[in-house]
């Protein structure tokens, strides 16, 4: 493949905003493939929660897959990939994953990464968790994934919600190779920037 390719999912989940900076990120940085696929549930979050629109949200990937097309190329495992990101991720999409039902295309393009001992990394959104979402969570942590609920990182002193939700995107980013410059990195006790002393956020900010 002439660029590396990576899936970005978007589930039902309250946290539209962190697929959405997901996006925007990895347009900004380039170089990347971006194959996108949005649950219903993402949709109803999508109007709630942000003020951006549907097309919007998809001229920011190179391709966009229905939900419903589990013929699509993302849902086979001879389509190279990186891996993907489900941001954020619902407990019932984690629990289709965990039982490996692929019953919607963003589910089997996961049970599609964890077979092929691919990166998949999780940002779940959930709380309080009850037993099954804990057990769920163990599952696919032992298939490979990765469970990586966007907590917030004090030591970056972000100063707004944005912030916030760049800094967890971009080490979620981190885990499959892709370097935001932007990120802010501990470095024995003081900040320190890849590129050019920014805010984290203030690449490609959500509205």
């Amino acid at each position: 493949m002439d660029r590396p390719r990576l899936v970005v999912g978007i589930s039902g989940a309250s946290g539209f905003q962190y697929g959405l900076k997901a996006l925007q990120l990895l347009r900004a940085v380039g170089g990347v493939e971006v194959h996108l696929v949005l649950s219903k549930g993402a949709e109803m979050t999508r109007a709630m929660e942000t003020a951006i629109t549907r097309d919007e949200v998809q001229a920011l990937a190179d391709v966009v897959h229905p939900v419903q097309n589990l013929g699509a190329s993302i849902s086979s495992g001879s389509f190279r990939t990186l891996g993907m990101l489900v941001a954020p991720c619902s407990m019932r999409s984690l629990a289709a994953m965990a039982q490996g039902l692929g019953d919607n295309l963003l589910t089997r393009a996961a049970d599609v990464v964890l077979k092929e001992r691919r990166r998949l990394v999780l940002m779940v959104r959930e709380a309080p968790l009850n037993l099954a979402h804990l057990d769920n969570m163990r599952r696919v942590t032992e298939m490979g994934g990765v469970i990586f609920p966007p907590v917030p990182a004090f030591y970056a002193q972000p100063q707004t919600v944005d912030d916030i939700v760049t800094h967890s995107v971009a080490r979620a980013l981190d885990l499959f190779g892709i370097d935001v410059p932007a990120l802010p990195r501990w470095d024995g006790g003081r900040m320190a920037h890849q590129g050019p002393a920014e805010s984290p956020g203030s690449v490609g900010r959500c509205q």
